[in-house]
């Protein structure tokens, strides 16, 4: 995809913008428009199909909000008429904040919905004929099949990360949303990558869009990274190490596990940091507790997994840690990019064992170079130390599969060794039997 760039605005005071929207964007201390706003705004505002590929934290918010305040505000009809889809709560929330703040000088209601906690709030924000609704696509389900919402009067559809959605195996529950939204419609898709489902999802519902693809796949230039080899029980006191240098100012810390999250922010805060964990297993009030004091400056340290890796957007994170490496390169970029955002420098540094050689590969191998290595003084690793691809079983005969598996009989150097029943459970040994419970009498 190549786009072009030849309508793009370098100052949003040349945009046709509604002059309540000026206000707005002005009060939000907007001046020139991002390369990703600059280039995807006119198309939007001529009522075009839009699909931006950038990284994350270069705008694409403003990207697809100022157009539809444009329209809301320029003829007024009943509502809803813009509906927003996003994949996590705390996205949702950032957008609508972003919403409200470039919307403060019209009379333009928004509704923002999702799950975790109660829909009472939810519904009634419906039942006041809301302009924009901003939604996770469960909860949205949810309420569209109790039958309140009504999505008969919207004119622009916005599918916001939509990548990770197909993540999180919201694709389903994406295309349910877009059967029942109206035919004539403008849909505006943005993306930190694109893998080729949502690519197909993009062929089925954008009709002759414009296309803007900013080096979605590499992390921004403003960001430094770099990668630590460093054994698993000398990660804490590195990190420590990391957190203790003068540089610091904030950081998010992102853990593969929850009870891993959990455990590190406990232990950062009994060596006296300012930490707290952000995982699945927190309910809504202690999400937002924990973002509203991370955003505040009240603690310090974010410990997250990958719940956090999109759609939070935090001004002044000089660090992003990656205690466990990402499981895929696009994770890689969206992690790191929660720094060195809005053209401020960032620091990002991806703690790597022996294990971790697989991931290391294939992130290079999408960013198309290889990561700098580093040593803290104190840490340091040998060359065999590095992460490397190593047989299973390296005193197996020549031939034996990288595996390790016994290969079938009639090869040399190769066992045929007994062969697995295979069960309803994909094969292997047989689960144990559970012992029926009998119930007795009270």
């Amino acid at each position: 995809m190549n786009s072009n760039l030849s309508d793009s605005v370098a100052e949003f005071s040349r945009l046709p913008f509604h002059a309540s929207i000026h206000r707005g964007i002005e009060a939000a201390g907007f001046v020139e428009p991002r390369p990703v706003q600059g280039a995807t705004i006119p198309a939007a505002l001529e009522g075009r199909d839009v699909l931006g590929l950038a990284q994350t934290g270069t705008g694409k918010t403003a990207a697809f909000v100022l157009p539809i305040l444009h329209a809301l505000v320029s003829e007024r009809r009943p509502g809803p008429r813009a509906l927003i889809v996003a994949p996590t709560r705390e996205l949702a929330m950032q957008i609508d904040a972003e919403t409200r703040l470039l919307a403060q000088f019209t009379k333009t209601k928004v509704v923002t919905i999702f799950g975790g906690v109660t829909a009472s709030r939810q519904i009634r924000g419906l039942r006041a004929d809301p302009d924009i609704i901003v939604a996770c696509p469960g909860r949205l389900l949810d309420l569209m099949q109790q039958g309140f919402v009504d999505l008969s009067h919207i004119e622009t559809v916005v599918l916001d990360e939509a990548d990770h959605m197909f993540d999180m195996g919201f694709l389903p529950d994406v295309r349910r949303i877009l059967a029942a939204l109206p035919a004539k419609r403008q849909n505006l898709m943005f993306s930190a990558t694109m893998p080729n489902e949502i690519r197909k999802l993009a062929d089925k519902i954008l009709n002759k869009p414009k296309v803007v693809e900013l080096a979605h796949s590499k992390p921004a230039e403003t960001i430094e990274h770099a990668l630590y080899p460093v054994s698993q029980t000398r990660k804490v006191p590195l990190l420590e190490r990391l957190l203790a240098e003068d540089d610091f100012v904030s950081a998010i810390v992102f853990s593969r596990t929850k009870h891993r999250a959990k455990r590190l922010a406990q232990q950062l805060s009994r060596s006296g940091h300012e930490a707290v964990a952000l995982q699945g297993n927190m309910t809504q009030g202690q999400r937002d507790r924990a973002m509203k004091g991370f955003r505040s400056g009240q603690f310090k340290i974010l410990v997250a997994t990958d719940i956090a890796a999109r759609g939070i957007d935090v001004a002044g994170i000089s660090h992003v840690i990656n205690f466990d490496i990402p499981n895929t390169p696009e994770a890689y970029t969206h992690r790191i990019g929660r720094t060195g955002r809005s053209e401020c420098s960032g620091k990002a540094f991806t703690f790597i064992s022996r294990e971790d050689a697989q991931q290391v590969r294939a992130i290079e191998k999408k960013l198309g170079q290889k990561i700098e290595r580093r040593q803290m003084e104190g840490f340091e690793m040998g060359a065999d130390d590095e992460p490397r691809y190593v047989h299973p079983n390296p005193t197996a005969p020549k031939g034996t599969p990288r595996n390790g598996r016994p290969a079938k009989s009639g090869k040399p150097g190769q066992s045929a060794g007994p062969r697995r029943a295979k069960t309803d459970n994909g094969g292997g040994a047989q689960p144990p039997r559970r012992r029926r419970r009998v119930a007795r009498a009270s």
